[in-house]
């Protein structure tokens, strides 16, 4: 049986107890009439009876919604408070049809005024138990009749309070069920909601995850293969032109096997992801001059590398960045700029770590747009994506015949402090 069934049997049977108890208080007071309990007229008691019946009908059976209107249920009370006294006047016995008026003050009165009418009832009830109104005329019965009635209201009192308490707990009972459905229709429908933002944020995960892949796959292809063929085509394009210098042309034929070889070697290691083969088993300013001194061979243009600071181990990703930076720059001076020296600076500060890369080259001009920069193009945006990436950043400065200054710097993140 659910709460709420249970609620509305307890409230039948609430409404049938005033009928009850006035039925069995009529039965009582036609059997005391025999053994010579005293009563009015039974034309006064059955019209008291009719009228209190009536009240009862009237107000309670066939106006129900009355109960939400408190003044009318005061205006209800009051009367059948008259008739309960009237009920007891024409015989004590209907002191039992009195405490049904207990109950009858749950009917739309609130708080304070509940206790007021209990009250009344009481000394309703207080008058039947001393044998009727006209018991009150003798001689020492006020002082009992008082103490009967503080009895009363006493008793009255707490019954009416606990009730009202067992009432309030209910109700808060009721609000509480009710806000706990409203709270799960809500948590229910933030789960479904939460659901399809899960779903989203995976797709959009996969793209961003695709997306990235793509990006760091086509940054190697640019960085390993297309500078390695790119030094192929020139070593063979230099072979080529030096088919009047044997010794000349077998140097250049072997750099591009050693370019052919390296480049090779780096693109597998790209495709599985693995760091640049110059910074296994070394560091970061090993790994750069090991670039440098290749690419001074290769290219036969003088180029030196300084490291200032103190020098330490950074997160792989960082030190990646940076030797594929300077492989860049150097590779950009080689195809663009017709340079005599090209000086690189490592330097590692507190928070930061910076690789600058000068040249004494032609030069060329920023701020023309890639496309139609002829001295610029992938290799500035790949290194600016590279470093982005780490969040790092890329400066350059140049201008026609004046040489290009590069500066790649990147935060300082030792492997210790990540972990």
């Amino acid at each position: 049986m659910t709460e709420g069934s249970t609620s509305a049997r307890v409230e039948r049977i609430m409404g049938r107890l005033p009928y009850v108890a006035l039925a069995a208080s009529i039965v009582l007071v036609v059997a005391g009439s025999s053994v010579g309990v005293p009563h009015k007229s039974w034309l006064f008691v059955g019209l008291s009876v009719l009228a209190t019946v009536g009240w009862l009908v009237w107000w309670v059976a066939l106006h129900p919604a009355w109960e939400q209107d408190e003044r009318k249920m005061i205006v209800f009370f009051l009367g059948l408070a008259a008739l309960i006294y009237l009920l007891v006047w024409t015989s004590p016995l209907f002191g039992f049809f009195a405490w049904s008026g207990y109950i009858l003050t749950t009917y739309g009165l609130k708080s304070w005024r509940r206790l007021a009418a209990g009250t009344l009832v009481a000394g309703a009830g207080a008058v039947s138990q001393i044998g009727g109104f006209p018991s009150l005329g003798e001689p020492g019965i006020l002082p009992v009749f008082l103490v009967v009635l503080a009895i009363n209201i006493g008793v009255a009192n707490v019954m009416i309070w606990v009730t009202m308490w067992t009432l309030e707990q209910t109700e808060k009972r009721a609000r509480m069920i009710d806000e706990l459905g409203v709270a799960n229709a809500k948590l229910a429908s933030a789960l479904k909601e939460n659901a399809g933002l899960h779903a989203q944020l995976l797709a959009q995960a996969r793209e961003a995850g695709v997306l990235d892949e793509r990006q760091r796959m086509a940054g190697e292809i640019h960085d390993v293969l297309a500078q390695g063929l790119t030094g192929i085509v020139t070593q063979l394009e230099a072979a080529e032109a030096a088919t009047a210098r044997p010794d000349d042309q077998g140097r250049h034929l072997d750099n591009a096997k050693r370019l052919a070889r390296d480049s090779l070697t780096e693109a597998r290691r790209s495709v599985q992801a693995l760091r640049p083969q110059n910074l296994e088993g070394s560091g970061l300013p090993e790994a750069i001059d090991e670039v440098v001194r290749e690419w001074t061979r290769v290219h036969e243009v003088n180029a030196e590398l300084i490291t200032t600071g103190t020098r330490r181990a950074l997160l792989p990703e960082i030190e990646a960045a940076l030797l594929r930076t300077a492989q860049e720059a150097l590779a950009n001076v080689a195809r663009h700029a017709a340079a005599g020296r090209v000086g690189l600076t490592l330097s590692y500060m507190e928070d930061v770590v910076t690789l600058d890369v000068r040249d004494d080259g032609d030069g060329f001009d920023p701020a023309l747009p890639p496309v139609l920069n002829a001295q610029g193009g992938y290799g500035l945006a790949a290194m600016r994506e590279r470093l982005a990436r780490i969040a790092g950043s890329l400066e350059v400065e140049s201008e026609p015949g004046s040489g290009t200054a590069l500066s790649a710097c990147v935060p300082a993140i030792a492997i210790g402090a990540a972990a």
